[in-house]
């Protein structure tokens, strides 16, 4: 029989396999408002930063991330409206590691497009 310490870490590690298997597929799966960001995002595009798409962080499966800036991307689809209060306890574990969360809904990412990488610009030139 294994010691106890070697089972838990067992199942974290089996867990973050999981996660990481999760995020390529959403990866491949991405919604329309997501596609739309990261077709700006990607290749440097948002004032010469390097983003990811569909990264683990304490966990969580984030939308973006950009490493140099400490800078989470979330894109809200309806689902969102009605676990508000998961949402805001996601962002509090992200937001204890010094990562910044910025959240926008599909209807602002489709609809205001210019708004919102304007916004991600001024995070990323707030940050020292």
């Amino acid at each position: 029989m294994e010691p106890r310490g070697r089972q838990q870490r067992t199942v974290v590690a089996v867990g973050r396999i999981e996660k990481r298997v999760r995020a390529r597929e959403m990866r491949v799966a991405m919604t329309q408002p997501e596609a739309i960001l990261w077709s700006c995002l990607r290749a440097n595009g948002v004032a010469g930063y390097h983003f990811r798409r569909q990264v683990v962080i304490q966990g969580f499966i984030v939308d973006f991330y950009c490493h140099q800036v400490a800078l989470v991307i979330e894109v809200d689809g309806k689902v969102h409206d009605s676990q508000v209060a998961y949402d805001r306890e996601r962002d509090d574990v992200i937001r204890s590691t010094g990562i910044n969360v910025l959240r926008f809904t599909n209807d602002e990412v489709v609809n205001n497009l210019s708004w919102v990488l304007k916004r991600i610009k001024k995070d990323i030139n707030y940050r020292p």
